[in-house]
């Protein structure tokens, strides 16, 4: 996030897209519902009627995967009505006579085709948007799980780079991180194309900085893996993978196209799993090693507003299971790997900081009350709780970015008419690794259904809660639906959080080409009752 979340109750105009804030991040959540008492105008695009739509002034109920059309029109309509902040595009950004000019043909009577929501609804959208003192811009997966989701990020960043809304307070461009500790992960290098601190494997500079780190004579990575290329190249015969590792996931519920990362996983010589739970993924490996859970151990995360906060282990770890850095640790040391003769997990996390730029000015000690959001450039700096105040990275311009409307990967046809986007929902989280093993949790969801309209079930003679069979190009799964005006004609939707009913069997029909992302909010299917 750029800002935090105490911002969330500042901006007088909320522009929310492709997030179901209230079910998955439904605490930071009331940042907004106290915005809204305080009279901020509330502007949600989503396929379906969520919560957080019906609090909404407007709600856009575009069509799956045309998340582009409707941020290119509504640039359009704020350079139209010379909604600009020309102060700031002159000092602090670039390409903007290009944009400007790219802009002109797509109007909101051309989105409106592609989106299926009035052009009147995107007009109002981008002028409340485009006249706030103070707007702010919140997404989640429904933004970036698109074969197009760099460039749908990239709009959203166009809009506040056109506005002015960037480096202030109750402003900002804040994607919502979906579990714990997914920032903390990306921040250790985790991020396929990044060393530690983000900074890039292909950078020679840094590829010197990290050999001699690592005592590596050689970490030139070459082009970047990511898991999808990975499980594409299991048990391969010429320059395949042949082992794995998979740490504290549960991929064999959670990847799209399901079958297929079956069968990488299956091609596999050996599999090694560490997780606290015997997963779906873990009942397929050769190996397990029993991690210890959060309460167990001592270490950092990073959550999503950046801010960098220690673990303290509240109970003793159960039976044999130990740290993920332990774990992690003694298979380098088993395999001859220098580097890893850490002792405890202050050892692993100050070595972090003197490896990575934005966290150079923390330690362990530090950072015991949870105070700082990186960047901390240097030992005694406050932090950045809102990022881009007085410069971009490096002082480098915010480019503006000429993007073009495209249609997903897979659009429904006669054979497959219905769009499918998936999600979670409230009682569920994630795969039910965790809240699947709680007995209360059945009371309130005991298993998953299809939410589909009233209308569409009388169309194609479907009682409500009876089972359907429900098909895609790569399989077929059945569920119980469920009559709901969430979604609109035409659009089903389900989580993926039941392994029983696997949603992800039917989806990957395609990947972002630059993040690999899968395109999991889009996929046409077919329904027909069992």
């Amino acid at each position: 996030m750029s800002n935090p979340l105490k911002d969330m109750d500042k901006p007088d105009t909320i522009f929310a897209i492709g997030t179901n804030m209230t079910e998955c991040h439904p605490v930071a959540a009331t940042g907004l519902k106290k915005a809204l008492t305080k009279g901020a105008k509330l502007v949600v695009a989503d396929p379906r009627k969520t919560r957080l739509a019906e609090l909404a002034h407007l709600h856009l109920p575009i069509r799956v995967g045309s998340d582009v059309a409707l941020l290119l029109a509504m640039a359009h309509v704020i350079v139209r009505e010379g909604l600009t902040d020309q102060e700031f595009i002159a000092d602090r950004c670039a390409e903007y006579e290009a944009f400007e000019t790219h802009l002109k043909e797509f109007t909101p009577d051309w989105a409106s085709g592609i989106c299926e929501v009035p052009a009147a609804d995107i007009e109002q959208a981008a002028l409340w948007y485009g006249k706030a003192k103070l707007g702010a811009i919140y997404y989640t997966l429904g933004i970036t799980e698109h074969i197009c989701g760099v460039d749908n990020v990239q709009s959203l960043c166009n809009l506040a780079l056109l506005t002015g809304n960037l480096g202030k307070e109750g402003t900002g461009i804040n994607p919502m991180r979906g579990q714990n500790n997914i920032q903390g992960a990306g921040d250790c290098g985790a991020v396929p194309a990044n060393y530690p601190g983000f900074q890039p494997i292909a950078n020679p500079e840094f590829q010197e900085k990290f050999k001699e780190a690592y005592q590596q004579p050689d970490l030139d990575l070459g082009n970047s893996m990511t898991k999808v290329t990975a499980l594409n190249m299991c048990g391969q015969e010429e320059n395949g993978i042949h082992a794995m590792i998979i740490d504290g996931e549960n991929t064999l519920v959670t990847d799209p196209d399901k079958n297929h990362c079956e069968k990488a996983l299956k091609a596999l010589d050996h599999l090694v799993v560490v997780d606290i739970f015997l997963t779906e993924t873990a009942q397929m490996a050769d190996v397990v090693l029993p991690a210890s859970a959060w309460g167990e151990t001592d270490g950092v995360q990073a959550n999503t507003e950046r801010r960098v906060q220690r673990l303290r282990a509240a109970v003793p770890s159960h039976g044999e299971s130990k740290p993920d850095w332990w774990i992690i640790s003694g298979i380098a040391k088993e395999l001859g790997i220098p580097g890893f003769e850490f002792e405890s997990a202050k050892d692993v996390f100050n070595e972090l900081c003197s490896l990575s730029p934005i966290y150079k000015g923390l330690n362990w000690d530090n950072i015991g009350d949870g105070n700082y959001q990186w960047p901390v450039p240097e030992e005694g700096h406050p932090g950045t709780p809102i990022l881009h105040q007085e410069e971009f990275k490096d002082g480098k311009p915010g480019l503006f970015k000429i993007i073009g409307y495209r249609d997903p990967a897979e659009v429904i046809d006669d054979d497959y008419p219905v769009w499918l986007t998936t999600g979670r929902r409230l009682q569920a989280y994630h795969t039910r690794t965790q809240t699947g093993r709680a007995s209360g949790i059945d009371y309130l969801l005991a298993e998953e259904s299809l939410e589909v309209h009233p209308d569409d079930l009388a169309a194609w003679d479907i009682a409500d809660g009876s089972l359907v069979k429900m098909a895609s190009r790569r399989g077929e799964i059945e569920l119980k639906v469920e009559a709901t005006t969430r979604s609109p004609r035409g659009t089903v939707f389900t989580s993926f959080s039941f392994a029983e009913t696997n949603v992800n069997i039917l989806t990957g029909s395609g990947y972002d080409p630059v993040t690999q992302t899968a395109e999991l909010k889009v996929c046409p299917v077919r329904i027909k009752p069992v």
